[in-house]
């Protein structure tokens, strides 16, 4: 972004806070067109668990950065950002203004902030994913807490992907994954207007649970099935796509479908905690209360502070 192109405008969040109704509500209050900044939004297939905006939802406002790349696709930050970055300009050269809206922290900043992200290998990658099967997460985890104790201590142990992520950039750069953070640590108040969307715990929570619900209902297990169908299966499970994850193992008879809810609901819970943490340590980002409703109940007020 250059110095006489305006801030970037964003809402964020907590998954289930209500974010991609009102970021719509929000587009087409202020004329944008919506950038996704959603990790899990990307993959083409993974609609009824990823929540992803509805056919409907996006023929009312465009949106940018979704349904990119096959499940299982090699897909990093890094790439994420080089799409975002073209989409952007694209927007701006028909004097359209983009609004970011996403849960995903990583992506969030990879869009707004001028940042450095080390290169990959995909033959190292697959030596390591290849220990990865042989050692499982928790033992390929702890080689991760030897070599680099500071990005062990961001990773959950359970996710495969990042802990193979931090070994192959040490492998190829010579440098510990977590030497790239530093850039992470400056917060440029110029490049963004960010509205977050807070919901209480408790509140979230069972907003949380009713999205379950109604994702089963929607035909959640039939996605998931038809993914195991071509092959994604073993993909789904070892990068613990949340939701995904728990219904290809009830699908293979490992676990009951009551299982796997209550531990899709307990991993959405834990991704929500999370994303707060990262999102609070931007001090860029406004926060706006909601309730039952979530940020489907306070549009005006997103609306009017995003207008500035």
């Amino acid at each position: 972004m250059s110095g006489g192109e305006p801030p970037f405008l964003a809402l964020v969040g907590p998954t289930a806070c209500g974010k991609t109704e009102a970021g719509i509500a929000i587009a087409e209050a202020l004329g944008c067109e919506i950038v996704s900044v959603d990790s899990m939004l990307v993959y083409r297939g993974m609609d009824v668990g990823t929540a992803k905006p509805t056919p409907e939802q996006r023929a009312r406002v465009p949106h940018h950065l979704i349904d990119v790349v096959e499940p299982s696709e090699p897909f990093a930050v890094a790439r994420y950002r080089s799409l975002a970055v073209g989409v952007v300009q694209r927007l701006r050269a028909r004097a359209r203004r983009p609004l970011l809206v996403g849960g995903s922290g990583l992506y969030f900043r990879a869009v707004v902030d001028d940042l450095e992200f080390p290169a990959t290998d995909p033959s190292t990658r697959a030596e390591i994913e290849a220990l990865a099967t042989v050692l499982g997460p928790e033992r390929l985890h702890a080689r991760l807490a030897e070599l680099d104790p500071v990005a062990a201590s961001r990773i959950e142990p359970e996710n495969v992907r990042r802990t193979v992520r931090a070994l192959e950039v040490a492998a190829v750069t010579g440098r510990r994954f977590s030497s790239f953070a530093e850039g992470w640590k400056r917060f440029d108040p110029g490049r963004v207007r960010a509205a977050g969307v807070d919901v209480p715990r408790e509140v979230l929570g069972e907003r949380i649970r009713e999205r379950v619900d109604r994702m089963l209902e929607r035909g959640f297990l039939q996605e998931v099935e038809v993914l195991v169908e071509r092959g994604f299966g073993g993909w789904l499970t070892s990068t613990q796509a949340i939701g995904y994850a728990e219904l290809a193992r009830h699908l293979a008879g490992e676990i009951g479908l009551e299982e796997a809810v209550a531990g899709t609901v307990r991993r959405t819970k834990e991704l929500a905690r999370r994303q707060m943490v990262w999102f609070r340590r931007d001090p860029r980002i406004r926060w706006f209360r909601a309730g039952a409703d979530g940020a489907g109940g306070i549009v005006d007020e997103l609306v009017g502070y995003l207008r500035g």
